[in-house]
C-alpha cells in the first residue's frame, strides 16, 4: 500500500471492490493530538480525506479478496483465480481484520 495508509485505525479506512476488478480504498484520518507529556516538535502524517483505486488484473479472484490492519499498517491481498469467469458488475466491501 502507498504510505497514505499508514498510522490509520479500523475505523478510518474502507475497503471496497467494484465493477468486478476496481479495489478502492478510501477513508479519513483524523487529526493527532497530543497525549500526556508527548512535546511534539513536528507532525509528518498527512490528515484529511484520502481515496485511491487501483485495476486489477483480469485474473484476479475478487471474492477472495482479504485486508487486515496491524500497527496502522493496511494490507491487502488479492489472489489469482483460476480460469476465466464472466459476471455482473457489483459492490462488495472487504472487511479489514
Amino acid at each position: 500500500m502507498p504510505p497514505f495508509s499508514a498510522g490509520v485505525r479500523r475505523e478510518e479506512v474502507k475497503v471496497h471492490v467494484e465493477d468486478g476488478n476496481i479495489l478502492e480504498i478510501s477513508g479519513e484520518r483524523s487529526k493527532e493530538e497530543e497525549q500526556g507529556t508527548d512535546t511534539w516538535h513536528r507532525v509528518e502524517r498527512r490528515r484529511g480525506k484520502f481515496r485511491r483505486r487501483f485495476r486489477l488484473p483480469n485474473d484476479a479472484d475478487m471474492d477472495a479478496v482479504r485486508s487486515s490492519l496491524e500497527h496502522g499498517v493496511l494490507t491487502v491481498t488479492v489472489p489469482k483465480r483460476l480460469g476465466a469467469v464472466g459476471g455482473q458488475p457489483t459492490v462488495r466491501a472487504i472487511d479489514i481484520s
